[in-house]
């Protein structure tokens, strides 16, 4: 039960931070996507079988606070779940760099897979001119939050009893 409690009050947290905080503060391209982060948690570490209904519900959230079609990021973060948590067994996944990498990539892939869903259910033209800009930065700026939240020394997360 507590580490449910836990786990609800960093994706409260998230949440709070990334539809509150960030847009307030930071320019566009420049705010992370903490949920993305925690997506690349969930498909790399997860052992529970319902980390696929987590990775769309945290897409899901995303959606509702985005403002954009509902569905295409629990789409996204539910491909990238899967993709990471098939190799996952494979991989060597304590590794912080791999962390890393591994968001670097996932923020890329979520938005190419964005666009191509927009490409295929969405009307709207000129859609590629305000994706396509902002990726890379986005992608960046993920990474340095990953780098930031996964070099903490393992004594700094409080162990479970």
């Amino acid at each position: 039960m507590i580490k449910f409690v836990k786990a609800l009050s960093i994706v409260i947290a998230a949440v709070l931070l990334q539809t509150t905080i960030f847009p307030r503060y930071l320019l566009d391209p420049f705010h992370p996507n903490l949920l993305v982060i925690l997506v690349v948690y969930l498909g790399l570490r997860s052992k529970s079988r319902f980390g696929s209904l987590a990775a769309f519900s945290l897409g899901l959230l995303h959606d509702c606070f985005s403002g954009i079609y509902l569905g295409i990021n629990g789409f996204s973060y539910l491909c990238i779940f899967h993709a990471l948590h098939k190799t996952a067994d494979r991989l060597y996944t304590d590794s912080r760099y791999l962390m890393v990498l591994t968001v670097f990539l996932a923020t890329v892939a979520t938005g190419l897979i964005n666009m191509l869903l927009l490409f295929i259910f969405s009307a709207a033209n000129g859609i590629y001119a305000t994706l396509l800009p902002s990726l890379v930065p986005q992608a960046l700026v993920d990474a340095l939050i990953a780098s930031l939240v996964f070099m903490m020394p393992p004594s700094a997360v409080p162990e479970e009893q």
